[in-house]
Order: structure tokens, then sequence, then C-alpha cells
């Protein structure tokens, strides 16, 4: 696949660039500018940025940097069991467990909620540091209520972290997360309450609180531009440019 010329590879992390020096310099390259790829489409364009991480993989499969990549694009394009492998190579390969709350949400994506909650038991969880196990207690929380057991995700969401006032880069998610538990719950004042929590904290548009809150409030947004007024008002113009010749003639 293509590759644009201002994609040089170096626009990668410094850590990732350090697991590609075990390669030859030519072939590192082409994996980091691929990787490069992978990371600029995964958001606006995850079915490519998934063809670019499988190249990746063909050519660099032993490094765990590429392996996690591989995951993460077929995380994005639903691919949960492919994301799985790719993620638990990953893990065997650095002994990390920084991506064990993704895994977990895999397990979830593959129908198996109650794989997910165990994993949200195990001492791996322990080892995580506070954005993981914030990531981890959402996961496990979107598990309860895949299995209907609503009441239990609302108190999983539950934690010191929801009720702090300190912003930290998870706090509008899991905000939303509560408020949409509650919602659904038919908590209606409080989960308006929650979603204008999740507004004020989400700073870069994250979350789509603002337009749950404006459902809640019943604001309709109409389009300036619609078409069939614009067809209207044509006409409307049509009929009184005609009136005017009609007279204009007597």
């Amino acid at each position: 696949m293509p590759i644009p010329d201002d994609v040089t590879g170096d626009e990668i992390d410094q850590d990732v660039r350090q697991e590609l020096m075990s390669l030859p310099k030519g072939l590192a390259e082409d994996v980091a500018r691929n990787l490069v790829m992978v990371a600029q489409l995964i958001d606006e364009d995850p079915e490519k940025a998934y063809e670019y991480s499988r190249i990746a993989l063909r050519l660099a499969s032993r490094v765990a940097a590429v392996r996690e990549a591989a995951g993460f694009a077929a995380y994005a394009t639903q691919k949960y069991s492919e994301a799985l492998a790719e993620f638990r190579a990953a893990r065997r390969m650095t002994g990390s467990v920084e991506l064990w709350p993704v895994m977990a949400d895999c397990e979830r994506g593959l129908g198996r909620p109650e794989r997910a909650l165990a994993m949200a038991g195990e001492p791996e969880v322990q080892k995580l540091d506070k954005a993981g196990q914030v990531e981890m207690r959402l996961v496990a929380a979107g598990a309860r209520r895949d299995m209907g057991q609503l009441d239990a995700a609302i108190v999983t969401l539950q934690s010191p972290e929801l009720a702090s006032s300190a912003n930290h880069p998870w706090t509008a998610r899991l905000r939303y997360a509560y408020a949409d538990a509650l919602l659904a719950a038919g908590r209606e004042r409080e989960a308006r309450e929650w979603f204008a929590k999740a507004l004020e904290a989400d700073k870069d548009g994250s979350t789509d609180a603002s337009d749950r809150l404006a459902e809640l409030d019943g604001v309709e947004f109409v389009d300036a531009f619609d078409d069939s007024d614009d067809e209207e008002h044509g006409e409307g113009r049509e009929d009184d440019d005609r009136d005017r010749d009609d007279r204009d003639d007597s």
C-alpha cells in the first residue's frame, strides 16, 4: 500500500523506535512508516489502518509494538478474536499488564462478558496504573450491562475516581458511562446531572455528552440549510414573480 513521502517513520514513539532497532535498518524504516500510518488512520479510517497493520505484521511479527498495533487495528474494526490473539502475543513478549482491560473488552466483543468479569477480578488488575484500573472498571460495568445486570453496573462505576472533582484524561468517559447507566435504569434526573459533569470534564470532545444533555432537555436541532425549506421558499418566490409579471402585463 502506498505511503505518503512525508511519512518518514521518525514520527513514532521513542520506545517503539527502540524496539525496531533489533531489525535491519531498511526493514525498521518500512515497519515504522507502516506503524505511523496505522496511528494516523485508526480513528478516521480503521479499515485502512488495519491493512497497514497487516503489512507491518508480515514484516516484523516478532516485535511486540507491531503485535500491539495490529491488535488495536483489529479491535478498531471489531475483529475481536484477532485483536485478542495479537494482544496476548504482545503481552507474552513484554510481560506487561497494560493491555489487560482491552483484552477483557475483546471478550465482551466476542459475546463472553462473564470472562471479562473474571478478568476484572484477577491479580493483574492491581498491577495496572490508575488509568488502567479505571478502564478495567468501565469494561466490567459494560460486562454487567451485557448480562442485564444494570444495577450492578451502576454500583461498579461508583468509585473514588467517579466522586473526585479532579479532571483526568479518563474522567469524562467515566462520568459519561455512569450517566448512561443511570439513564438506562430510568433515573433521568441523576443521569442529566452526570451528563453535565461529563461535559464539564470533556475538554477534547471525546464523548457526545452535550448531545445527550440536549436530548434530555428536549432540544431539537434544525438544519438551517434544509433542502425542503429551500424548495418551498423557492416555489413561493416563483409564485410571487408570476404575480408581479401578471400585474405588469395588465
